[in-house]
């Protein structure tokens, strides 16, 4: 489609995100012009980031309780997941150093952006930006659990690689963000 015309725009809720009803005219490939309605939720743009250490062959990960996933047969609520943030007026890189360190409890010398995408591109705005960095234990600052003013409830787990992606073929991690910085760090030999 091309030729992209907005021709309504209405908030449906602006409670915890924005969810927004659009309705647009496009024209299509046979130069016809069609007019849809779709719904999209802004929810802001955010960061993620795979920390390993390649001497110990493990990464450092996150559990917690995820209310969507709870909602849609999750049966105890909880995802293993990759450290992540919404980017809150921060770049990208800021973003990731500030939830790492209050996530995880350690604070990074470097990190490496390895590539961005859009997580749900049919209903959600928001771009994610994938990061991976190594870690070592005199980098560890404080205890992680994340912020306790957002009410975070975040358990710290450092588990061997090997473990991390057997646990994706168990169904024990299944946040898309993660598996995809799991297996970015296996093709790319980043730790074994």
């Amino acid at each position: 489609m091309k030729n992209i015309n907005i021709l309504k725009t209405e908030i449906l809720s602006n409670n915890w995100y924005t969810l927004k009803k659009l309705t647009f005219e496009a024209t299509q490939n046979d130069g016809t012009t069609i007019t849809q309605v779709r719904e999209a939720y802004d929810r802001g743009n955010g960061a993620t980031i795979l920390l390993y250490n390649k001497l110990q062959g493990t990464v450092i990960l996150t559990k917690q309780f995820r209310i969507p996933t709870y909602i849609n047969g999750n049966e105890d609520g909880m995802m293993v997941e990759c450290c992540a943030g919404l980017l809150d007026n921060d770049n990208p890189e800021e973003c990731i150093r500030r939830e790492t360190e209050e996530e995880t409890g350690y604070k990074l010398s470097s990190v490496q952006k390895v590539f961005e995408v859009y997580m749900s591109p049919g209903s959600v705005t928001e771009i994610l930006y994938f990061f991976v960095a190594e870690y070592a234990s005199g980098m560890k600052v404080n205890d992680g659990g994340g912020a306790a003013d957002e009410h975070e409830n975040i358990e710290v787990m450092e588990l061997l690689f090997a473990d991390a992606i057997a646990m994706i073929k168990t169904g024990e991690i299944r946040d898309a963000k993660t598996i995809m910085l799991l297996q970015h760090a296996q093709i790319n030999n980043l730790v074994s």
